[in-house]
């Protein structure tokens, strides 16, 4: 009778390990889904359309020619890039299979057209004590070696406060989320911020994190890169992701309040560009590849509320 006590009393208690661990999971399991419920889609582009269509013009406006034009702007965007940009669908255009193309082309021996364009919207903010982030899928212009000298696409963020004054650069935030040079297998990602030269943000490089050697590479394969903005932790942070893999983080304290503040406390707008030259890649030489195009499949804007 003892025996069968004991045994009836360790039934007893596994049955109701048993129940609290599959409890335990399932109510692990509803909070992981209502974590990830509480993202809201702010804003996107998928890039449907016509092959050789322009972009919707209610979500992108174009930047032309060789900088801003406004007086005291420097020219060749600030870089020492070489190419025009211009609204050619020869340039920028849908591809016909749900992607934006963005392609240089050489039009002489170190002349080159090419695409940016910046979002319409310039209020993408992190909600007070929540999160923005913003991510796009892209593969990189499939060109390695010789035939890449001089290509450096890019997906990045401007904060709002440049649009219309241009010559607040760096105090106001870039946010670079994805940039890449030469066809390399490495994607970079910075927050430029502070002053033009050195200062808190180790200007003109920035505060930055690269990760080299995904596989297949980002010239062979669309790839999901991300940066959120959290304000919901302190120190706040900036973080940058590659296929939900975070290999960068920037800290508020890694830099004097004002600094970060002046960077990151306002809204933003995205830009997506192909240039070709500069102070970072160096110059096309003969041997680069001309018209291959950086292709985006999407581009969205989430943010979270803070917790409640």
């Amino acid at each position: 009778m003892k025996s069968q006590l004991s045994c009836s009393v360790v039934g007893i208690f596994l049955l109701t390990m048993m129940a609290a661990v599959f409890m335990g999971v399932h109510q692990s399991t509803e909070s992981t889904a209502a974590t990830a419920s509480e993202w809201k889609l702010e804003w996107s582009d998928e890039f449907d359309g016509k092959a050789g269509s322009a972009v919707d013009s209610a979500n992108w406006l174009y930047d032309t020619g060789t900088g801003y034009g406004c007086a005291g702007c420097p020219n060749h965007w600030g870089t020492g890039e070489l190419e025009t940009m211009t609204n050619s669908t020869d340039n920028v255009y849908l591809d016909g299979d749900g992607h934006l193309a963005i392609k240089p082309i050489r039009t002489g021996a170190l002349a080159w057209t090419s695409g940016r364009i910046e979002t319409q919207r310039s209020d993408f903010q992190a909600p007070k004590d929540g999160i923005l982030a913003v991510e796009g899928s892209i593969q990189l212009p499939d060109v390695t070696g010789d035939a890449a000298q001089g290509y450096w696409p890019a997906f990045w963020m401007l904060g709002e406060p440049f649009r219309g004054n241009y010559l607040n650069w760096p105090s106001v935030g870039e946010i670079d989320i994805l940039e890449n040079v030469n066809g390399l297998n490495t994607a970079y990602s910075t927050l430029h911020c502070g002053v033009a030269s050195y200062g808190p943000c180790n200007e003109t490089n920035g505060l930055g994190g690269n990760l080299a050697g995904t596989k297949p590479s980002i010239q062979k394969a669309f790839h999901t890169y991300r940066a959120e903005l959290d304000t919901s932790v302190s120190p706040q942070e900036l973080r940058f992701s590659l296929d939900g893999n975070n290999f960068f983080t920037v800290k508020a304290d890694q830099v004097d309040e004002k600094t970060w503040t002046d960077a990151t406390d306002h809204s933003f707008f995205i830009i997506l560009n192909v240039a070709m030259g500069g102070g970072w890649p160096g110059l096309p030489n003969k041997n680069t590849e001309s018209g291959k195009p950086m292709l985006v499949d999407y581009v969205r804007v989430y943010t979270r509320e803070a917790a409640k």
